[in-house]
């Protein structure tokens, strides 16, 4: 069967669904953001349904005379018999008809729809598999921008104002299309200002791109957030360094340009002077950049100094946050950082910092005296000296404490111990870096 998957009107249009239970709903649900007038009928009809305002509804059975008039019928009851002769009598009237689950009986079929704002997408496999229609509608809907609806409404208001202003077709449509292009791959509307300056001509001209500093989240590449990976989609170049899962980069463009600029305790391939003008030189090509870091780029992952340098260089930039280390290893490991009469708060602290002698934090004596979780990140190669201080300052040596690594593939390395003895055990086991230290009693919990 050949279908054409027309968009069809149906607002203010007249539907009749038969059948009053779960299916039903289901359908009425996805119908109800296209405003049709719907009249549901059957001799049971759910709650759910009964309470809708905008329905009209009769506990009744359904008779030949309820489809006249009608746009659309769905037949969604558990008669199939039923079900076969509601098909047949739309069918001799020539009413458009769809029975639950009986591909055959249909002349139209429900696709998996994307809907936000104007923008609608459907998917059908003709019947054949539902569950791949589920997976790219899932997959469609995670690469749209979250405010679609502002900017297809924004960009529509904007074609009545080329249509006044620009006279030349060809002019008017090159205008419309490189609004698009900035909404959707900046993710914002336009300013007056850049409308005026677009419709003057200087849209034509080179513009600055943009930079999204992206968090990867820690661990497998799935612990990146949808809004982060759309971002990843959507680069012209790509910024990166280690620290992250590389089958995130299978995501980029084949067009993209891919940068890396590692950086690593002992293995530093670029100063962060360097990272910052290589952001800098390709937004200034009006390049879309994404700057993609491991775990969250504002928890010491210098995030903020690209930001300052990019904001000084006049270049638009953006944060998308990521899962950072601090909370996910140990979560991973069955450590929450917080939980109720035991942790209150927790703190995460550098220890690899460059303004001190030994590279600790200055504030040792303080993070001693705090009753929460202490969360220290780059902090393995300083193991002896940080327990030591913690001691030395008041923390009891009995407290829990834990080392944790975590592998690309989900997987973690878990070293339990106390602050006592944590830094003997960590050089006895030749732990792995990079890790982060937990000290804290909940650092002694294995909830799973």
């Amino acid at each position: 069967m050949g279908y054409f998957p027309f968009f069809i009107e149906i607002e203010e249009k007249d539907g009749l669904i038969v059948g009053g239970g779960n299916i039903a709903a289901h359908k009425i649900e996805k119908l109800k953001p296209f405003h049709p007038r719907l009249t549901v009928i059957a001799p049971k009809i759910g709650e759910e349904i009964k309470k809708d305002t905008s329905l009209v509804w009769k506990e009744r059975r359904f008779s030949d005379e309820d489809v006249e008039g009608m746009s659309f019928v769905i037949a969604a009851t558990d008669d199939e018999k039923l079900n076969k002769s509601i098909s047949d009598l739309c069918k001799r009237k020539r009413i458009l008809v769809n029975v639950v689950d009986k591909k055959e009986a249909c002349n139209f079929l429900f696709p998996s729809l994307v809907k936000e704002g104007k923008l609608t997408v459907g998917i059908s496999t003709e019947g054949a598999s539902p569950s791949v229609s589920a997976k790219l509608r899932s997959d469609v809907a995670s690469a749209i921008p979250a405010d679609m609806e502002e900017i297809l409404d924004f960009l529509q208001e904007i074609r009545i104002v080329a249509k006044n202003e620009i006279k030349e077709k060809k002019a008017r449509t090159a205008f419309l299309k490189e609004a698009a292009e900035i909404c959707l791959k900046e993710e914002r509307l336009l300013s007056e200002s850049e409308v005026q300056k677009l419709l003057e001509g200087s849209g034509s001209q080179k513009r600055n791109g943009c930079v999204t500093l992206v968090g990867a989240g820690c661990g497998s590449y799935d612990m990146i957030t949808l809004k982060g990976l759309r971002a990843v989609r959507q680069a012209e170049v790509l910024v990166y360094d280690d620290l992250l899962d590389e089958r995130l980069l299978s995501h980029v463009s084949e067009s993209c340009k891919k940068i890396y600029v590692g950086k690593r305790l002992g293995k530093h391939s670029k100063k962060q002077e360097e990272i910052n003008e290589i952001l800098i030189k390709e937004a200034l090509e009006g390049k879309n950049v994404v700057r993609l870091k491991g775990g969250d780029p504002f928890v010491f992952g210098r995030g903020g100094e690209e930001a300052l340098a990019l904001k000084d260089a006049g270049i638009l930039v953006r944060e998308i946050p990521g899962i950072t280390s601090a909370i996910a290893l140990p979560a991973g490991a069955g450590i929450p950082v917080t939980h109720r009469l035991i942790s209150r708060s927790f703190h995460v602290i550098t220890a690899h910092t460059a303004d001190t002698e030994n590279g600790l934090p200055k504030d040792m004596e303080y993070y001693a005296k705090l009753e929460g979780t202490l969360v220290f990140l780059m902090g393995l190669s300083h193991i002896e000296e940080i327990t030591k201080c913690l001691i030395r300052y008041g923390k009891d040596d009995h407290t829990p404490a834990a080392v944790i690594h975590g592998n690309f593939d989900g997987t973690e390395l878990v070293l339990r111990a106390t602050l006592g003895d944590i830094a003997d055990k960590v050089k006895e086991a030749e732990f792995q870096t990079p890790a982060i230290i937990v000290v804290g009693e909940t650092a002694g919990m294995q909830l799973y």
